[in-house]
C-alpha cells in the first residue's frame, strides 16, 4: 500500500528564452535527488506550454515537507535561477483527497 500523503508542493518554473530543453534536463537530474528522500513519496515534474514547467510532489507530513525545501533539489533551483529559469514560484498546499497509486 502507498504511503498516503498531506501536504504537497507546486513549483512553477518560467524557462529562460532557448533554455526549454535545459530545464527538461534539469527536472530529469531533479527526479534522481529525490528517489533519495524517502519523505518526499509522489514527485513529478510536468510542462504547461512550450517554455513553463513545474514540479509537483507530495508528502506524509510537514517535516517531509520541510526536509524537501531544505534538500537538494531546493539548493538546485536557487543556483539555477537566472541561469535556466526566471524566479520559481513555490506554493505549499494542503491534500484534501487522493487516489493512491497502484
Amino acid at each position: 500500500m502507498a504511503t498516503q500523503v498531506s501536504k504537497a508542493l507546486l513549483v512553477r518554473l518560467e524557462a529562460l528564452p532557448g533554455r526549454e530543453d535545459d530545464v527538461l534536463d534539469f527536472l530529469n537530474q531533479g527526479l534522481s535527488i529525490v528517489e533519495g528522500e524517502p519523505k518526499t513519496v509522489r514527485w513529478f515534474g510536468i510542462q504547461f506550454g512550450p517554455s513553463s514547467f513545474g514540479i509537483f510532489d507530495a508528502f506524509p507530513d510537514d517535516d517531509g515537507r520541510q526536509a524537501h525545501l531544505s534538500g537538494a533539489v531546493a539548493k538546485a533551483l536557487g543556483e539555477n535561477t537566472g541561469e535556466l529559469f526566471e524566479e520559481p514560484t513555490i506554493e505549499q498546499l494542503d491534500v484534501v483527497v487522493e487516489k493512491q497509486p497502484a
